[in-house]
């Protein structure tokens, strides 16, 4: 049996259809481009008529393979678009890769023209690279945050789930695609076809810009404990200059001795190995994703010299750090 939804009345005909433009980058992520596209389509549905439609681009012109293997065939290559319509550059893995010159001109040119811009995922970082997030509060999937906080001073990036700011538009990646989405569509077209697009999504928890991104802390680590949570979100502020354990267990009225209990208790190590670990995770994700040296990289994440860096990243991951940022090898077209 063929059950057809409920429609939802709108107030009046409205403008002509609003047209996205996906550019699809090389090793886009399926689930955030997916999950806008998907909003989209199901807002026509649930309207009985065409509110949206969206071409997908890309600066091929041809096909686009995303980080899981699908290949799609594009509409248009990177070619001028219209005033009135929406720009999305869905991103993914490898991002610095796939932010060409050819982009970072085609972005400036109709940012230019007044064209509303979007970085989905990791696109951000191609939005950044043109110099379009300047002074705009922004966000990028919690990955890639230690990275693009390197290299792009200028913006103001924030951990929320999405951004507006202007016609300057960033998302976290993931499904933080259908909060960004309804928000449009609510925008657009009223609260009531928002809700009715997320309950076809079966998503029932709308998040706004005001929410961040990650899970609690509580909840990453599966231990409820306020004295903790605050230890290691001090922890996570703090990598850069890292904070002595004595200092840290001071500030949230412990002992040195009941914080090293503490750690043990709920995650089978001490609040020493813990912080290096964060340390070392962030220098991983410098190296890999930044043109960062080895010895800044070190600097950055609280290393007072290069060798204990060294020392230290290769006990916890088996390789040298610059041996790690050896095997990257990726020819980056400069922009």
């Amino acid at each position: 049996m063929n059950i057809q939804p409920q429609l939802v009345e709108l107030d009046s005909p409205g403008p002509r259809a609003r047209r996205f433009v996906f550019v699809l980058l090389d090793d886009f992520t399926m689930l955030s481009f997916a999950c806008a596209v998907e909003s989209l389509r199901i807002a026509n549905r649930m309207a009985g008529r065409t509110l949206y439609t969206w071409v997908l681009a890309g600066e091929s012109g041809e096909s686009a393979t995303c980080s899981n293997g699908s290949v799609f065939r594009l509409d248009m290559d990177l070619g001028e678009l219209s005033r009135d319509d929406t720009l999305m550059v869905c991103g993914g893995l490898d991002v610095q890769a796939a932010t060409t010159r050819t982009l970072v001109n085609w972005l400036r040119r109709e940012a230019r023209r007044g064209v509303v811009i979007a970085g989905l995922c990791t696109a951000a970082h191609s939005l950044a690279k043109a110099g379009l997030l300047d002074g705009k509060r922004a966000t990028i999937h919690w990955e890639n945050q230690d990275s693009f906080l390197e290299e792009f001073e200028e913006v103001d990036l924030t951990r929320s789930v999405f951004v507006i700011d202007g016609n300057r538009i960033t998302t976290a990646g993931g499904t933080a695609s259908i909060d960004l989405m309804l928000k449009l569509i609510a925008d657009d077209h009223g609260e009531e076809l928002a809700n009715a697009v997320a309950d076809q999504l079966i998503y029932s928890s709308i998040r706004t810009g005001q929410d961040t991104q990650r899970l609690s802390i509580p909840t990453r680590i599966g231990v409820r404990h306020p004295k903790l949570s605050r230890v290691i979100q001090v922890m996570e502020q703090a990598i850069e200059e890292p904070i002595s354990p004595a200092t840290l267990a001071r500030d949230v009225g412990l002992s040195t001795r009941q914080l090293e209990r503490l750690f043990r208790r709920y995650l089978d190590r001490s609040p020493k190995r813990y912080y290096m670990e964060l340390r070392l995770q962030k220098a991983r994700n410098l190296l890999m994703q930044t043109d960062m040296s080895v010895i800044n990289v070190a600097l950055a994440c609280g290393f007072a010299s290069p060798s204990h860096f060294s020392k230290c990243y290769r006990a916890h991951y088996g390789t040298t750090p610059y041996r790690e940022k050896g095997t990257q090898g990726v020819v980056r077209q400069p922009a």
